[in-house]
């Protein structure tokens, strides 16, 4: 089943979700692995499986093995980190800032694809998780490599849609 289908069954009250979702099946900005590789990683992301079906489905043939299994390590990693920092960041003890973390992210380093598109896979997730300090983190690498608010903000709307996509069919499913 394709995205557009799976995003079909929603319910009319989410008729902007069905939309949306459209909407960025045809985004033109980003190249078609930024596209796809963020529509499977926040499908992942999610932790719903129907959606990540779904998106399995629509972009693993058009991605190539490599980012599709960034995309999926990208989700994986994020919802490791973005616990653990988001802990690190909200707890008001600050000596936990500066321990170090003893948590394997080897992939964030060697992603196998453009450590750029990863990057950008991270904070869609990282905006997903509600992680602020990974949200700046991830960020703060775009910008120095020169990627635009543009594609930075359309990377978030793509994690936004997903997130809702996933959330209003589990509660109608």
């Amino acid at each position: 089943m394709s995205l557009k289908e799976f995003a079909g069954q929603l319910p009319d009250f989410a008729k902007d979700i069905r939309l949306n979702v459209g909407s960025l099946l045809n985004e033109a900005l980003l190249n078609d692995q930024r596209k796809y590789g963020l529509l499977l990683t926040c499908a992942h992301g999610s932790g719903y499986k129907p959606l990540v079906e779904a998106a399995e489905a629509e972009c693993t043939p058009k991605l190539s093995p490599e980012a599709a299994t960034a995309a999926r390590a990208a989700a994986a990693v994020m919802a490791m980190n973005n616990v653990y920092y988001r802990f690190t960041h909200l707890a008001g003890n600050q000596e936990y800032r500066n321990m170090p973390a003893k948590l394997r992210m080897n992939v964030i380093g060697a992603p196998g694809i453009d450590k750029i598109d990863f990057e950008l896979f991270s904070l869609a997730v990282s905006a997903m998780n509600g992680c602020g300090m990974c949200i700046d983190a991830h960020e703060a690498v775009l910008k120095k490599s020169g990627v635009s608010a543009e594609v930075i903000q359309t990377a978030v709307r793509i994690a936004a849609v997903m997130q809702a996509v996933a959330t209003t069919h589990s509660v109608v499913a």
